[in-house]
């Protein structure tokens, strides 16, 4: 699995801010260009202190909400009619593309193949930087590096 910093994403660091502001991380952009317009995909979750707001996770409502707050921001990059968007939640079991994101869920359920074992290993994540995971597993703590998982995933808890 590869650590790619999320800042070296063009137009992250603008977005994150304004996203952030909100009580939002933003988890995951990508911008695609198509033939006459860019279409901007947003993955957002909820930060720690604000999960209590929603149990459900982000919802229409949420998405909504950043759609708004980050129109303006996209307009002045691409011109209001250059860019199609979509907005959305990381989802009850993602694939963790990005080694980077596994700093957004920490006290959540995931599972990494680990290469060495040939096997799932599931856990809470503990903490996270750029050459490693932790996962609390059972009753101790596991250290997983990113050359080593072949591929990771969060549980619906």
């Amino acid at each position: 699995m590869e650590y790619t910093s999320l800042h070296t994403i063009q137009y992250y660091d603008a977005l994150s801010q304004l996203i952030e502001g909100a009580g939002y991380y933003l988890v995951d952009l990508k911008v695609v260009p198509l033939k006459t317009e860019k279409k901007v995909t947003v993955i957002i979750s909820r930060k720690p202190e604000n999960a209590e707001q929603s149990a459900g996770g982000i919802g229409t409502q949420d998405c909504v909400k950043v759609t708004h707050l980050i129109e303006p921001e996209l307009d002045s990059f691409f011109g209001p009619e250059g860019y199609s968007m979509e907005v959305s939640s990381p989802g009850m079991e993602r694939n963790i593309k990005n080694a980077a994101e596994f700093a957004f869920f920490k006290g959540q359920m995931a599972r990494v193949w680990d290469r060495d074992v040939s096997d799932w290993v599931s856990g809470t994540i503990v903490d996270s930087n750029e050459t490693s995971v932790t996962l609390a597993v059972e009753s101790e703590n596991r250290t997983f590096s990113y050359e080593g998982i072949a591929k990771a995933k969060l549980l619906n808890s």
